[in-house]
């Protein structure tokens, strides 16, 4: 059983002053969390830990950036970083392209959870 729930689990990490919500929660910065039925994005294990998605600037999943409304699958390493940055890293890192991609993605869900599309 129990290594039915390890191929399951995708590790999460929070850098910065992300921190805060964790630690408001009691939760370490860096744990192994069950992939639930539904759960297929880091969106979704932001906000299962207690993060408001708008405070994460950039999601990396395997080592790569990543828009925090892309997939998520059992196995991933995935880890939040706060905004704050400094700016030529942004870019190199590809930060602010994918942060872009996230900020029409989820201006497009609010849309549509409030019935707008």
């Amino acid at each position: 059983m129990e290594s039915d729930t390890k191929e399951k689990t995708v590790e999460v990490r929070v850098f910065g002053d992300l921190r805060r919500h964790l630690e408001e929660r009691c939760l370490p910065p860096a744990m192994e969390m069950v992939m639930e039925e539904g759960e297929g994005r880091a969106f979704d294990f932001a906000r299962k830990v207690g993060l408001p998605p708008e405070e994460v600037e950039a999601v990396f999943c395997n080592g790569h950036v990543q828009n925090i409304y892309d997939p998520v699958h059992p196995g991933d390493r995935i880890a939040f970083l706060p905004y704050g940055t400094p700016g030529p890293y942004r870019a190199f890192l590809g930060i602010w392209r994918e942060g872009k991609k996230a900020e029409t993605k989820r201006k497009n869900e609010e849309e549509t959870i409030s019935g707008r599309k």
